[in-house]
Protein backbone atom coordinates (compact mmCIF):
# COMPACT_ATOMS: atom_id res chain seq x y z
CA UNK A 1 0.00 0.00 0.00
CA UNK A 2 1.57 3.34 -1.16
CA UNK A 3 2.22 6.26 1.44
CA UNK A 4 1.91 10.04 1.20
CA UNK A 5 5.77 9.94 1.14
CA UNK A 6 5.64 7.55 -2.03
CA UNK A 7 2.97 9.37 -4.07
CA UNK A 8 2.90 12.58 -5.99
CA UNK A 9 -0.50 13.51 -6.52
CA UNK A 10 -1.51 15.77 -9.14
CA UNK A 11 -2.93 19.31 -8.12
CA UNK A 12 -6.56 19.39 -7.36
CA UNK A 13 -8.62 19.86 -10.58
CA UNK A 14 -12.11 19.65 -11.61
CA UNK A 15 -13.20 15.58 -12.49
CA UNK A 16 -12.54 14.50 -15.75
CA UNK A 17 -14.98 12.23 -17.93
CA UNK A 18 -12.43 9.16 -16.50
CA UNK A 19 -13.02 9.75 -12.99
CA UNK A 20 -16.27 10.29 -13.57
CA UNK A 21 -16.54 6.60 -14.86
CA UNK A 22 -14.09 5.62 -12.37
CA UNK A 23 -16.16 7.21 -9.44
CA UNK A 24 -19.83 5.83 -11.10
CA UNK A 25 -18.32 2.03 -11.04
CA UNK A 26 -18.38 2.48 -6.90
CA UNK A 27 -21.01 4.81 -6.47
CA UNK A 28 -23.47 2.61 -4.69
CA UNK A 29 -20.41 1.09 -2.17
CA UNK A 30 -19.25 4.73 -1.92
CA UNK A 31 -22.93 5.46 -0.23
CA UNK A 32 -22.82 1.95 1.82
CA UNK A 33 -19.64 2.70 3.66
CA UNK A 34 -20.85 6.59 4.35
CA UNK A 35 -23.86 4.86 5.85
CA UNK A 36 -21.87 2.04 7.73
CA UNK A 37 -19.41 5.00 8.72
CA UNK A 38 -21.95 6.74 9.68
CA UNK A 39 -23.52 4.24 12.07
CA UNK A 40 -20.02 2.81 13.34
CA UNK A 41 -19.30 6.08 14.95
CA UNK A 42 -22.48 7.40 16.35
CA UNK A 43 -21.69 4.58 18.36
CA UNK A 44 -18.72 5.45 20.09
CA UNK A 45 -18.12 9.23 18.75
CA UNK A 46 -21.36 10.91 17.09
CA UNK A 47 -19.04 14.09 16.73
CA UNK A 48 -17.69 12.14 13.81
CA UNK A 49 -20.77 12.70 11.36
CA UNK A 50 -22.67 15.56 13.85
CA UNK A 51 -23.30 17.74 10.67
CA UNK A 52 -25.45 15.13 9.26
CA UNK A 53 -27.13 14.70 12.46
CA UNK A 54 -31.29 15.08 11.73
CA UNK A 55 -30.93 14.32 8.01
CA UNK A 56 -32.03 10.73 6.87
CA UNK A 57 -29.73 7.84 5.76
CA UNK A 58 -31.36 8.06 2.25
CA UNK A 59 -31.42 11.53 2.23
CA UNK A 60 -27.65 11.96 3.38
CA UNK A 61 -26.35 9.75 0.21
CA UNK A 62 -29.05 10.96 -1.50
CA UNK A 63 -25.92 12.29 -4.22
CA UNK A 64 -24.46 11.77 -8.28
CA UNK A 65 -21.23 11.58 -9.16
CA UNK A 66 -21.89 13.27 -12.11
CA UNK A 67 -23.64 16.22 -10.44
CA UNK A 68 -21.63 16.00 -6.94
CA UNK A 69 -18.04 14.88 -7.72
CA UNK A 70 -16.57 18.27 -7.75
CA UNK A 71 -13.06 17.93 -7.59
CA UNK A 72 -10.10 15.01 -8.08
CA UNK A 73 -6.70 13.85 -7.55
CA UNK A 74 -4.70 11.13 -8.37
CA UNK A 75 -1.09 9.66 -8.46
CA UNK A 76 0.13 7.08 -10.47
CA UNK A 77 1.82 3.76 -7.98
CA UNK A 78 3.22 0.85 -9.17
CA UNK A 79 -0.31 -1.24 -8.80
CA UNK A 80 -2.62 1.28 -10.46
CA UNK A 81 -4.35 4.73 -10.02
CA UNK A 82 -5.00 6.49 -6.63
CA UNK A 83 -7.72 8.55 -6.87
CA UNK A 84 -8.84 10.92 -4.79
CA UNK A 85 -12.75 12.83 -5.35
CA UNK A 86 -14.64 15.35 -3.23
CA UNK A 87 -17.96 14.89 -3.36
CA UNK A 88 -20.51 16.96 -2.38
CA UNK A 89 -23.74 15.59 0.11
CA UNK A 90 -26.53 17.94 -1.05
CA UNK A 91 -28.27 17.29 2.25
CA UNK A 92 -25.46 19.09 4.31
CA UNK A 93 -25.88 22.82 4.13
CA UNK A 94 -25.42 24.80 7.59
CA UNK A 95 -23.35 27.61 8.86
CA UNK A 96 -20.21 26.44 7.45
CA UNK A 97 -21.98 25.99 4.33
CA UNK A 98 -22.22 23.10 1.64
CA UNK A 99 -21.23 19.23 2.90
CA UNK A 100 -18.56 17.46 1.48
CA UNK A 101 -16.66 13.65 1.54
CA UNK A 102 -13.27 13.04 0.66
CA UNK A 103 -12.82 9.63 -1.02
CA UNK A 104 -10.51 7.24 -2.11
CA UNK A 105 -10.57 4.93 -4.99
CA UNK A 106 -7.94 2.29 -6.56
CA UNK A 107 -8.06 1.86 -9.97
CA UNK A 108 -5.64 -1.16 -11.17
CA UNK A 109 -3.82 -1.52 -14.58
CA UNK A 110 -4.86 -2.82 -17.76
CA UNK A 111 -8.72 -3.44 -17.10
CA UNK A 112 -10.17 0.44 -17.84
CA UNK A 113 -12.75 0.90 -14.89
CA UNK A 114 -14.06 -2.11 -14.83
CA UNK A 115 -12.08 -3.07 -11.85
CA UNK A 116 -12.21 -0.11 -10.30
CA UNK A 117 -12.57 -0.57 -6.21
CA UNK A 118 -13.24 1.52 -3.26
CA UNK A 119 -10.44 2.19 -0.89
CA UNK A 120 -11.77 4.40 1.89
CA UNK A 121 -13.45 7.70 3.61
CA UNK A 122 -11.90 10.24 4.96
CA UNK A 123 -12.42 11.09 8.94
CA UNK A 124 -10.51 13.26 10.41
CA UNK A 125 -9.54 12.75 13.85
CA UNK A 126 -7.69 16.46 14.37
CA UNK A 127 -6.75 19.02 17.42
CA UNK A 128 -4.67 16.38 19.35
CA UNK A 129 -4.20 17.71 22.71
CA UNK A 130 -0.95 17.08 25.03
CA UNK A 131 -1.72 13.49 25.40
CA UNK A 132 -2.28 12.74 21.82
CA UNK A 133 -6.12 12.41 21.79
CA UNK A 134 -8.11 14.16 19.09
CA UNK A 135 -10.74 16.72 20.14
CA UNK A 136 -12.13 17.29 17.30
CA UNK A 137 -14.00 14.79 14.66
CA UNK A 138 -14.83 15.21 11.07
CA UNK A 139 -16.09 13.24 8.61
CA UNK A 140 -18.16 15.74 6.84
CA UNK A 141 -15.64 18.57 4.86
CA UNK A 142 -16.13 22.05 3.96
CA UNK A 143 -15.80 23.06 0.71
CA UNK A 144 -12.21 24.61 1.82
CA UNK A 145 -10.71 21.84 2.78
CA UNK A 146 -7.65 20.57 0.99
CA UNK A 147 -8.04 17.21 -0.45
CA UNK A 148 -5.00 15.67 0.83
CA UNK A 149 -3.88 12.23 0.11
CA UNK A 150 -4.77 9.78 3.24
CA UNK A 151 -4.62 6.19 4.36
CA UNK A 152 -7.50 4.76 6.07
Amino acid sequence: MASEEQVELNAPHTPTEKAFEAFEVVEHTIKSEILKSRHDWNKHEPRMWSRAAGISDADLVAFNIREDLVECRSAPTSYGTIILGKIRLPAIRDDEGEGFVHVRIHDPPNRGTDDVIFHSLFTDEGNRDEDGHPTTWRAIQTRDTSLEFFNE
